[in-house]
């Protein structure tokens, strides 16, 4: 029984961020926030959720010794990152200010330190860029798309980090390549890539004001290093940019995303199943997020850690100059909801008396409670 069990208010303001899960917890790195400094800079942010207690903490800022040189192994604040998991370092890669524009300095997160490092790489290192994607399988990250600052152009190019032999190869992909793009989704599921929406321009790489948002998934095969071709489907989700996808037991996962040829922000979920290729709409029980773009989500269990991203304003003058409004808020989707969520659920439904509740129930019953500001 998929169910939005958890709606709380509060968190860090962002949206392009980046996320990991790590065990019960959620790590989110940098991202943007309209009308902050993004001019200056400074040291990328590090804010943790934790799913237990359902509370934010915001890291202090890492202490810098040592000069120039120790200054650069932390990365500055940015957007359009990545962020992925591996064994117990987080790795950070690409994204972009407005400052120094675009990265593609590779940086590691140690879980159990908290402390930064620029690990030595070698071999054909992609250029720098935003609004890519990352995704895992094994001991190898694959980076996909993007914009890419030195071209000026969309990519569609595949590389592949060896994190044991810290090696970046650029991978010569055989079949018919997915199209250049940008803020689109790559999941891995078995031993495949599943890419999905993202922006794109009708005419080829280079951006020329005539985008377009495909909505048919692209399979890439790590093991041929191969694009396979992929039967049509029908229904089909709208093509989307800026939107979370997710894998849970062996099927893909969509929701929200933005496409701007219809002015339009989604908040819809979708189901893939790969075998089938088939595409099925869900509905869950429960309140969701309203419509919106650029959030983050992250798999803790059998559980969806979605928070922040923009949305169009409900009123005007309530965003920026482009009526937009970012969130600093958090939902979590329970796709196994266990008998004392539902109870603390039925009570806020009916308005139960509370009175002879247990107090673990009474005392975190209020699955919309406002928590309190980072620390």
């Amino acid at each position: 029984m998929l169910r939005w069990s958890v709606h709380l208010e509060g968190g860090p303001r962002r949206v392009n961020h980046a996320a990991v899960a790590v065990g019960h917890k959620v790590y989110s790195f940098g991202g943007y926030c309209s009308g902050e400094d993004y001019e200056t800079l400074r040291q990328i942010d590090v804010h943790v959720f934790n799913t237990v207690s359902l509370r934010w903490m915001k890291l202090p800022p890492v202490r810098i010794g040592g000069g120039h040189e120790r200054a650069r192994e932390v990365p500055y604040m940015r957007y359009g990152h990545t962020a992925v998991l591996l064994d117990e370092i987080i790795y950070l890669w690409g994204g972009r200010n407005d400052t120094e524009g675009a990265c593609n300095v590779l940086y590691a997160f140690d879980v159990n330190t908290h402390r930064w490092f620029t690990p030595k790489i070698s071999g054909t290192v992609p250029g720098a860029r935003d609004g890519h994607s990352s995704c895992v399988l094994g001991k190898a990250m694959y980076i996909f798309g993007g914009y890419e600052q030195l071209a000026d152009c969309f990519s569609n190019d595949i590389h592949k980090l060896d994190t044991i032999t810290m090696v970046w190869s650029l991978i010569n992909a055989r079949g018919t390549q997915a199209r250049w793009r940008d803020f689109h989704s790559a999941t891995i599921i078995g031993t495949k890539m599943f890419v999905f929406g993202g922006r794109a321009d009708r005419f080829g790489p280079f951006h020329s004001n005539n985008e377009i948002y495909c909505n048919k998934i692209k399979v890439f095969d790590t093991q041929t290093n191969c694009w396979l071709s992929t039967p049509p489907t029908q229904p089909l989700p709208e093509g989307r940019r800026s939107h979370s996808a997710f894998s849970y037991k062996g099927e893909l996962y969509i929701f929200g995303g933005y496409n701007a040829r219809l002015d339009r922000h989604f908040n819809d979920l979708w189901k893939f199943n790969p075998e089938a290729f088939s595409w099925t709409k869900v509905e869950p029980k429960g309140k969701g997020p309203c419509p919106r773009r650029r959030q983050c989500c992250c798999m803790v269990g059998d559980r969806i850690i979605l928070f922040g991203g923009t949305s169009p304003c409900p009123e005007q003058g309530m965003g920026d100059e482009f009526n937009l409004m970012d969130h600093s808020d958090l939902y979590i989707l329970d796709f196994s909801p266990n008998l004392k969520t539902l109870c603390k659920i039925a009570v806020i439904q009916y308005s139960l008396e509370q009175s002879g509740l247990p107090h673990d129930i009474r005392s975190d019953k209020d699955t919309s409670s406002k928590l309190p500001p980072p620390i």
